[in-house]
């Protein structure tokens, strides 16, 4: 009898710590866990089928922001009527765990069309971080769905059109940029309590989220504002580098810096594609321009690194391909997809997602743009990236989340 419950205990044990720790296929905050596209432990089927199976759909709200993956549960932050609803789905069956939600104002002007949220939530720590259209931070038990703590915005202060920021949860600290044109703050919050860190204003927010760069044991935190792309020391958040980003045409900051060691690619300006070194001369550190690409840019897309190239989707909805130690272009492919489209390394492939819904799977090839199949997701446009987790994938269209089957 004491064998046998040991026996419970001992499973008991494990069932509740699988509930807590995230698997190596969870895709837990924007662009995946590491925040860099890439998906873990995909193995791609031994033939592509004529069609995705769709295991499961459910209404679940409007809103562009990308679903978050962690510990078999499904994570999202929508709209329903006049309030804003965070989600806890089983990411087996899309059934309801729990709900959180509260009032929001609506979304107008030119981006009405947008009414949800577009901020993907983070999870880490037994908690889940969303960032509303409208500039509301909430921080929830991931498990029941409680509120631990909320920062409203009672001056309704946003950018033009509205939010797009994902937050990141980093060093236990809660990283968001509130605000809006010319008028913005960089916060740092601790996650457990919502009480600040520091702070530092100046620079209106981007559409374009927060991420780390350590170089020499000092996290930088890269920053794109509407005007700047700046690093800050984590810790405190003291300005430690900046860079001038105008913005021409009628571009918006809306592309997120792609991260390589002490490298970072940088597009969405209007100017093309540019890589910047950050290097630590003494006590402060420098900025250098390795090379610039005015051929190849993107208005929406944050690019992929794959294998010393660079994938995405240009501002003229074209699928590219770009050398990283050259800047020259290797390719750019001349089927039109959209410039608003998400993409993903899979390893041995790569997905890309247009707002055409049109799920794009291709080779990881710098010689030439190679296909191997096209899958049509919805009939309605997806502004989310695909979650992608062994052989199931999730996706968000305009209302409604679904779950396909390889």
């Amino acid at each position: 009898m004491k064998k046998f419950n040991i026996i419970l205990i001992v499973i008991s044990a494990f069932m509740i710590l699988g509930s807590s720790i995230t698997s190596a296929q969870d895709w837990t905050q924007w662009r995946g866990s590491a925040r860099d596209g890439k998906v873990t432990g995909f193995k791609p089927p031994a033939a592509w089928p004529a069609e995705l199976k769709q295991e499961w759909k459910v209404a679940v709200g409007t809103g562009d922001a990308t679903p978050v993956l962690a510990g078999g549960k499904i994570y999202l932050n929508t709209r329903q009527g006049d309030q804003e609803v965070v989600l806890c789905l089983d990411a087996v069956t899309g059934k309801e765990i729990w709900r959180n939600q509260y009032p929001s104002m609506a979304v107008t002007g030119p981006a009405s069309s947008h009414p949800g949220p577009r901020g993907t939530p983070s999870v880490a720590n037994g908690k889940v971080v969303t960032f509303g259209a409208a500039g509301i931070l909430s921080c929830l038990d991931a498990a029941t769905g409680k509120l631990l703590w909320r920062k409203d915005n009672p001056n309704n202060l946003v950018p033009q059109f509205f939010t797009g920021l994902s937050p990141l949860i980093v060093d236990n600290l809660c990283i968001v940029h509130t605000g809006a044109k010319d008028n913005g703050e960089i916060l740092a919050l601790e996650l457990n309590t919502g009480n600040e860190k520091w702070k530092l204003a100046g620079d209106g927010p981007s559409y374009s989220s927060p991420s780390v760069m350590n170089i020499s044991g000092v996290k930088h935190l890269i920053i794109q504002t509407e005007k700047n792309l700046m690093g800050l020391n984590l810790a405190d958040g003291k300005v430690l580098w900046q860079i001038a980003t105008p913005v021409q045409q009628r571009y918006y900051s809306c592309v997120s810096p792609y991260i390589d060691g002490q490298t970072i690619y940088l597009t969405g300006q209007g100017t093309g594609m540019k890589a910047i070194k950050i290097e630590k001369s003494g006590n402060d550190y420098t900025t250098k321009e390795l090379w610039s690409n005015t051929a190849v840019g993107a208005k929406w897309n944050t690019p992929i690194l794959k294998d010393g190239f660079l994938y995405g989707f240009t501002d003229q909805k074209r699928i590219y391909c770009l050398n990283v130690t050259t800047g020259q272009t290797a390719w750019i492919d001349n089927a039109v997809n959209s410039d608003f489209a998400t993409i993903v390394d899979c390893g041995s492939v790569i997905v890309g997602l247009p707002s055409t819904a049109n799920f794009i799977v291709f080779k990881p090839e710098s010689g030439a743009y190679t296909e191997i199949k096209k899958y049509k997701v919805s009939d309605t446009p997806i502004y989310s990236y695909p979650v992608i987790a062994g052989d199931k994938i999730y996706i968000k269209d305009a209302e409604n989340l679904m779950m396909y089957k390889l």
